[in-house]
């Protein structure tokens, strides 16, 4: 196979992604609402209960809100990638992904690149949504927006291989919307997306300890140190060592044939 050939299969699986996201322009608009509720009216029932704005001992983060935007946008990707390994469950039972896996390019080279597709559409909507947090005053540094990248790159990418992991078991389209619950909200609440671990750690030292070993944690770390101009290597480290491994199991274990269809199964 020629360069070229994988380029136009790149460039084709990223288009019909953006095409499809076009197409759900709902999509879109549920995934800037939901953070940008969270952004509001979490932060301001917070500062209700609590009395305060200042997150000690980060002084970086001025109020609450410039604190939990980094794990909101940690949330959009999150969300994104549950909805787009929903997407990949529905082109398996319509035959898509096998027409797709047929093709005599490697499979992980269009697993990946699948992913790829995923995340820069994640990306572009986390993107939105700091320009909209600006109304809050939740003011990065300019460079920070450049910065953040690489870490919303590889999150996607973690995200995304989580999700296709979750894909690859997966046999009926109905059973999905449960197991995205129960995937979602724990890795969401039991992270530092809305709370700062010191906090965790006060309050139950074992909930503190199911933060650190959340991989979603690490993931927000980096992008909240990136999208601030500092450097975080521990949560680099470890959001991309678990990237790569859940990419390995869900690229190995992919199969379009493990799908459920009017109550016959077809094996892998």
């Amino acid at each position: 196979m020629k360069a070229a050939h994988y380029w136009h299969c790149f460039v084709g699986i990223q288009t019909r992604e953006w095409l499809r996201f076009w197409q759900q322009r709902t999509r879109f608009a549920s995934a800037l609402v939901r953070p940008l509720l969270w952004l509001v009216v979490f932060a301001a029932g917070f500062r209700a209960v609590l009395g305060i704005s200042i997150i000690p001992p980060y002084q970086t983060y001025i109020t609450y809100e410039t604190y939990i935007a980094p794990g909101l946008c940690g949330m959009i990707i999150l969300f994104n990638s549950m909805q787009g390994a929903l997407s990949m469950v529905y082109d398996r039972e319509l035959g898509s992904m096998r027409v797709l896996l047929m093709s005599p390019l490697p499979r992980p080279f269009l697993l990946v690149t699948k992913l790829l597709a995923m995340g820069v559409v994640s990306v572009g909507q986390v993107y939105v949504f700091l320009l909209l947090a600006l109304l809050v005053d939740v003011e990065p540094p300019l460079w920070g927006y450049l910065a953040v990248l690489p870490a919303l790159i590889l999150a996607s990418l973690m995200l995304g291989a989580l999700g296709l992991l979750i894909a690859t078991w997966i046999k009926q389209l109905e059973n999905f919307a449960g197991v995205m619950n129960f995937v979602i909200f724990p890795m969401f609440f039991m992270s530092s997306a809305l709370y700062p671990l010191w906090r965790m750690n006060e309050a139950s030292p074992w909930l503190y300890w199911i933060c650190q070993f959340n991989p979603f944690t690490h993931a927000v770390e980096a992008i909240r140190f990136s999208l601030y101009l500092e450097w975080n290597p521990m949560a680099f480290g470890i959001t991309a060592g678990v990237t790569v491994v859940l990419s390995l199991l869900a690229t190995a274990g992919f199969r379009p044939q493990r799908t459920k269809i009017l109550g016959t199964s077809k094996p892998a």
